[in-house]
């Protein structure tokens, strides 16, 4: 239980809040700690907190003496932009790796129209969709689906990744971007938009990685 010192009519308000917050803070330690001195500079107001010295941290609140006596003149920041300065930061998200951009250049992609011959950016071909998803990732790749097959670095099935080009038909006539869970994404024909389908949709040729 908390005991009073003095009291004056002027500061009940800051009375009830400091004593909220002690409450608080005794709740957060063990009961069998060592009552400490929690002042309202200012008033003359001051009750007894069990164990508010042992709260984690609490000797790095700016200006932390002013409240809790016992622990003036212990290091400590003398600002709140030095407090703050001390707080670690979350660690920064990976960055997306090549096949993960490619992938998202290709789905950027989507519902463009299929145009024979063309590269992009608001139409493409299979090879062409392939080649522009690359370069948007900043990797140059042979821009026909014959040589995207010959050139990069074959995968199988069980290990192929989003980013990787699945290649169709014997004769590596057609190219897709795997988008991962099992689907592709693709400039199938001049019938349908830049879109997604099953990876199965055709016979596949081979799957390669740049």
């Amino acid at each position: 239980m908390a005991k009073h010192r003095k009291q004056s009519t002027g500061t009940t308000r800051r009375m009830a809040t400091t004593a909220a917050v002690a409450a608080t803070a005794s709740v957060a330690v063990p009961t069998t700690a060592q009552a400490t001195e929690v002042v309202i500079p200012n008033t003359g107001f001051s009750i007894n907190v069990d164990g508010i010295e042992n709260i984690p941290g609490i000797k790095n609140v700016p200006n932390i003496g002013a409240y809790v006596p016992s622990l003036a003149g212990q290091v400590a920041p003398q600002s709140i932009a030095e407090y703050a300065s001390n707080i670690v930061a979350p660690p920064a998200p990976p960055a997306p790796s090549k096949g993960e951009l490619v992938l998202a250049a290709a789905r950027s992609a989507m519902g463009a129209p299929y145009v024979w011959g063309a590269a992009g950016p608001s139409a493409f071909d299979c090879s062409g969709l392939t080649s522009w998803a690359y370069a948007q990732a900043g990797i140059s790749i042979p821009r026909t689906s014959y040589a995207q097959a010959a050139q990069g670095q074959r995968v199988s099935m069980a290990d192929i990744q989003p980013g990787d080009i699945v290649v169709y038909y014997g004769g590596a006539s057609h190219v897709g971007i795997y988008a991962g869970n099992g689907m592709i994404i693709d400039a199938l024909n001049a019938g349908a938009p830049v879109g997604q389908r099953s990876v199965n949709y055709m016979p596949i040729h081979s799957i390669v990685r740049y």
